[in-house]
């Protein structure tokens, strides 16, 4: 049935991994980072070959980074065009939801606490220093010192408060933050002195700096959010204390910043970047072929096959980030009822989804985690393409709940982000084989109000994007049962108090092979839940001309190499500059 509108004031922020987007047939947010943080992540030169086996290829990741250019003389000035997946609500961090593009651009003008090495352990980047107590209830944090915003407002204990406190107050944002610590009142933040804070948790959390990794980790200018929440056209004007300063926004146009020349890290390289957002992935590719553009981020395999071969192209890619899939509201009918989610799983043609949108690129996904991961079970199988069986259970199913069937089939929706005609593609393949037992109406919508519906559970299933936490116990915000309910991060809305039990053990433990074990049996669990049907380990390109260099050669303020230049379909442009 088709499902009804609801006007939605606030925005929605997503702070892990990625979720949604509108190529390749999945919508954004990170990842909590979670991607998808963070967001997730892709890019290079080698394809695997095409195929149309659904089992998960027991190659390496699918990771490849841009040539070294660190020796590379570097020219200063330029302006560099990047084509975004979709627009975005707003750039406040506490606030927007940000999703892949918004990350994108958010990272150009907020720094991070902490950003992620090499072998995805914590940095501390705007943070000095984390240090816990000895059950990981209670992290004291210290910043820098000497840092301001763009504004001039001094980066201290009171803006982190002032951050802290914007976004556990926040009835939508909120519901990623305040279910892990105490009320505020009550002592969630205490600040030790003028640059040191300590964080008191709700749960141990031996890993909690990653939780910075991401949207959550951004730190914006207390001055300029006191002024946004009086003026909420401000939140399209970012304040933050990173290598780029906002300059000028038109939404569905062109978002333009510029270099800081004060920047606390050093000197971004070029004069200016700008992010237009151009949802046709074929359009946005042929953008960047013509020299439109320099730069863009996509999922789209069609693309990513037509620019991995073009000479003058560079590709950094990775699909070790988020997964692609179907998701499923158990909230509702008809995916209320067991019996519905697994008839849809069996009905899912996903050879035909992994070849005809996947083209071979994309690996295919049985559950979170590549086979590569430590984390991954190869016991888990994502079961599809059985239309006998789904029939036979729509049919048990619809004598049941004959009120939601037509015909001897189930009734739904799938809705999608757009507009994209790879979308619309998408959800008529899957319509190819849902058909046997279900009756589908289509609904498409613009990505922010995608990512807002579900979050209201105003849906049935929807095609989406997420898991990619470079720590994946911070996944935990989609999963666990007090991110569910009427407006939720659990998008499903499937309350499981033994799947609590592991990720609060993950999140509680130093021991990796004691979180191996953990992840594994969580992933089992989610399969038995059919409350996602995975297609593909997402497969991000950010596509560079040849004249862009230097986009790789991002280091924490200790001089450590930062995380692959390509997350979750984002990368940091500090160290990036047009070649002469």
């Amino acid at each position: 049935m088709m499902l009804k509108m609801l006007t939605i004031i606030a925005a929605f922020a997503i702070f892990a991994t990625a979720c949604g987007g509108s190529d390749g047939g999945t919508t954004t947010e990170e990842s909590p980072d979670t991607t998808e943080e963070a967001m997730e992540d892709t890019d290079a030169d080698p394809e695997p070959e095409e195929s149309s086996d659904t089992t998960e290829p027991e190659s390496d990741a699918i990771v490849t980074e841009a040539e070294d250019d660190s020796d590379l003389e570097v020219v200063v000035g330029g302006v560099a065009r990047i084509g975004l997946e979709a627009e975005v609500d707003g750039l406040n961090p506490t606030g927007s939801a940000l999703s892949a593009p918004g990350m994108y651009m958010a990272s150009q003008v907020f720094d991070n606490l902490v950003r992620a090495d090499t072998n995805n352990q914590p940095v501390p980047f705007l943070a000095e220093s984390f240090t816990p107590n000895d059950d990981f209830t209670s992290w004291e944090m210290k910043l820098r010192e000497g840092i301001t915003f763009h504004d001039g407002t001094p980066l201290n204990s009171e803006a982190i408060r002032a951050n802290f406190e914007v976004v556990i107050a926040d009835p939508l944002v909120g519901l990623a933050v305040a279910p892990f610590f105490p009320p505020v009142d009550e002592g969630a933040l205490e600040i030790v002195d003028d640059l040191t804070v300590r964080y008191n948790l709700v749960d141990s959390n031996a890993n909690f700096p990653t939780s910075f990794y991401g949207q959550l980790g951004m730190v914006a200018s207390p001055t300029w959010l006191a002024a946004a929440a009086e003026d909420p056209t401000l939140n399209q004007a970012p304040v933050g204390t990173g290598p780029f300063v906002f300059e000028s926004r038109s939404e569905d146009s062109v978002t333009r910043f510029v270099r800081n020349d004060n920047w606390w890290n050093g000197s971004a390289n070029l004069d200016a970047i700008e992010f237009v957002p151009v949802t046709d992935p074929d359009v946005r590719s042929n953008l960047l072929l013509e020299g439109e553009l320099n730069m863009l981020q996509t999922t789209n395999a069609a693309s990513i096959e037509i620019l991995a071969e073009d000479e003058s192209i560079q590709n950094i890619l990775d699909d070790t980030g988020e997964e692609s899939f179907a998701m499923l509201n158990t909230s509702q009918p008809p995916f209320d009822d067991i019996r519905a989610r697994q008839a849809l799983t069996w009905a899912t043609p996903r050879d035909n989804y992994n070849t005809l949108i996947g083209l071979g690129i994309q690996r295919p996904a049985d559950q979170m985690f590549t086979p590569d991961s430590p984390y991954y079970n190869p016991d888990v199988v994502q079961e599809a393409d059985d239309p006998d069986r789904a029939v036979e259970m729509a049919a048990e199913y619809c004598g049941a709940v004959p009120d939601s069937c037509t015909d001897g089939k189930i009734n739904m929706e799938l809705q999608w982000s757009g507009p994209s005609v790879v979308q619309t593609r998408i959800a008529e393949l899957l319509d190819e084989g849902w058909s046997v037992a279900f009756n589908v109406e289509f609904q498409e919508v613009p990505q922010d109000q995608h990512i807002q519906e579900t979050a209201f559970g105003l849906y049935n299933a929807v095609t989406w994007r997420q898991f990619g936490a470079i720590n994946p116990g911070d996944d935990w915000v989609w999963l666990l049962c007090r991110t569910a309910g009427g407006i939720s991060l659990n998008w499903p809305q499937v309350c499981d108090e033994e799947r609590d039990e592991l990720l609060l053990a993950a999140q509680a433990t130093t021991d990796e092979a004691e979180r191996a074990a953990i992840f594994q049996e969580l992933v089992a669990k989610i399969n038995q839940d059919y409350t996602y049907v995975f297609f593909f380990h997402t497969l991000w390109d950010i596509a560079l001309a040849q004249s862009v260099k230097g986009v790789c050669n991002d280091v924490a303020p200790d001089g450590t190499t930062v995380l692959k230049c390509n997350t979750n379909g984002r990368t940091w442009m500090a160290g990036a500059f047009l070649s002469e």
